[in-house]
């Protein structure tokens, strides 16, 4: 047990409890980061799982990174390189075209005229629609909700400024923004586009990461959610990072450290501590005790409150609440080193072309996404996957030997519990299935494999510790958004246990690689911690 007790104790080295650590760090708190695996990023990370093949096991893209994090942080100066990548996706379909887009608008207009004169009109309205509704919705991602049933001074305040924003948005484009927040993918697609194409390619932002087929309500906002971002200052650009996504916690690290943060890893928790109804540290695996006056954890609520704490130390009710944040995961994800790149039968090429850049889609209609869905309702693997590939290493050469390549594939719908069998049986039998789609499009790639990474949705809770496997920390579904996020009474980060908070996805806004969570955890631990109100006070009356 430490003699002098730290400040914070931050729970989990993925991106968020990073984020948190360096921001309350460079308020001049004593923090230490304890990490349960030997390598930090949680599930944004770089791992070297063949030899001089640098994979992103989990996420694989970046564009939701919060600019201001970027910049106090100083993350370029600690090594983040951003690298845009344009076009930003292709689309094969069956017929033999294609659909190729990126932030050109000149290249979307022509891609697009390929399939509707009139889809390729109504794009740019739709984008402006979408970056309207945008201005009101992304300043909520770095405020606290408040609680409507125990409302605060500042928070009327926030509620107040939220109104305006709303009210200025006018009453078309303020129906728009709850169409956003409440509806279906495909209602609002449905709407303004005519072609399949077209829709299909958009709708797959619906669903990623969503047990739900883009027909079902809340679908919208996890579309907004995926087109929010920016890279390098260019609005809905998704990016690669140099080195892969291990780049961005590897920068954040190094900023939490150059703050004076330690980062220890091999150091699983084993349960927080709690002393006369307060947290006061935590015992590690090991049995050896960190005492600190906060303690932040970056695991989902699930992990956090029913197996690092003893249920009992819960307030009625609350235990409850956390087994009832639905975690339903549809998410599979397939590593794939490469002696060649896909020639697409669509665009045949096998040197590194556009289509190679972007995100690859195989999903051709938005029937084939409910289809796909259809089997994963009912406990099965979808028929027809729905696959979205990346390959990095055409715009990142680091991330692969000379002449080599690596490949992400992101797969839906692979439920977390099958009907018939286990996944240890289904696995590689379903990766299977997921490269004979592919090669349908690409018919070299069966060939070009030399090594392959299976993540089924119980591979991704065990080696990330994502509570059924999901990506988010729990679905970003309305009943699980803003003030009911993790469970109501509790979204401002703090939990009913003094002196803990949460840090991680599974407060808001949710999902992505975004270190929002961590940030808005950092400033309301900031306003609670002792010693920082004293260094406030104390630097107050210097001013007096």
């Amino acid at each position: 047990m430490s003699s002098d007790p730290y400040d914070v104790v931050v729970i989990g080295a993925g991106h968020n409890g990073l984020v948190a650590a360096a921001y309350l760090a460079r308020a001049g708190l004593r923090v230490i980061v304890l990490e349960r695996r030997d390598l930090i990023g949680g599930a944004c990370v770089t791992e070297e799982l063949w030899p001089g093949f640098k994979v992103s096991t989990a996420s694989y893209v970046c564009s939701l990174l919060r600019p201001r994090i970027v910049r106090e942080l100083e993350l370029r100066r600690h090594g983040l390189e951003l690298l845009p990548r344009n076009p930003s996706s292709f689309s094969p379909f069956p017929d033999g075209r294609y659909l190729m887009l990126g932030p050109d608008r000149d290249l979307n207009r022509r891609e697009i005229a390929k399939f509707s004169s009139r889809d390729a009109d109504a794009l740019p309205h739709y984008e402006a629609m979408l970056e309207r509704v945008a201005d009101f919705i992304e300043p909520t991602l770095e405020m606290t909700p408040p609680d409507p049933w125990s409302l605060r001074p500042r928070d009327l305040y926030a509620l107040a400024r939220l109104g305006w924003r709303f009210l200025r948005l006018g009453r078309r484009d303020g129906a728009r923004a709850i169409e956003v927040l409440t509806g279906s993918a495909r209602a609002i697609l449905d709407r303004w586009f005519e072609s399949e194409e077209l829709k299909a390619t958009l709708a797959t932002d619906a669903v990623i990461g969503a047990f739900a087929a883009p027909s079902m309500p809340g679908t919208a906002y996890v579309l907004f959610h995926h087109v929010m971002g920016e890279c390098n200052s260019a609005r809905g650009v998704w990016c690669y990072v140099r080195g892969g996504m291990g780049g961005i916690s590897q920068a954040l690290a190094a900023a939490a450290r150059a703050h004076g943060a330690e980062i220890r890893t091999g150091a699983p928790v084993a349960r927080i501590a709690v002393r006369e109804g307060k947290a006061a540290g935590v015992v590690l695996e090991d049995g050896s005790e960190i005492e600190a006056r906060q303690v932040v954890s970056n695991a989902d609520a699930h992990v956090t409150f029913l197996r690092l704490l003893d249920p009992r130390q819960l307030p009625a009710g609350f235990g409850d609440a956390v087994r009832a944040i639905d975690y339903a995961s549809p998410s599979l994800k397939i590593n794939l080193a490469l002696s060649a790149l896909p020639v697409f039968a669509a665009l045949p090429g096998a040197a590194p072309g556009p289509q190679h850049r972007g995100t690859i889609h195989v999903a051709p209609s938005l029937d084939y996404i409910e289809r796909a869905f259809d089997d994963a309702k009912y406990g099965r693997p979808s028929r027809q996957p729905i696959l979205e590939c990346t390959i990095p290493s055409v715009v990142d050469p680091t991330v692969a030997p000379s002449g080599r390549h690596l490949m992400s594939v992101f797969v839906q719908y692979a439920p977390y519990r099958l009907a018939e069998g286990t996944w240890d049986d289904a696995r590689e039998a379903f990766a299977d299935r997921c490269l004979d789609v592919l090669a349908e499009y690409a018919p070299n790639m069966r060939g070009a494999v030399v090594a392959r990474q299976v993540l089924a949705p119980p591979d991704l809770e065990e080696r990330f510790a994502l509570t059924g496997g999901n990506i988010f920390q729990g679905a970003m579904t309305l009943g699980q958004l803003f003030f009911l996020r993790p469970v109501p009474g509790y979204a401002d980060y703090r939990a009913p246990i003094a002196g803990l908070y949460l840090c991680g996805a599974a407060t808001h806004p949710g999902g992505g690689v975004m270190g929002a969570c961590g940030f808005n955890a950092a400033r309301e631990m900031l306003r609670d911690a002792p010693r920082f109100r004293a260094k406030a006070g104390a630097r107050a009356g210097r001013r007096t």
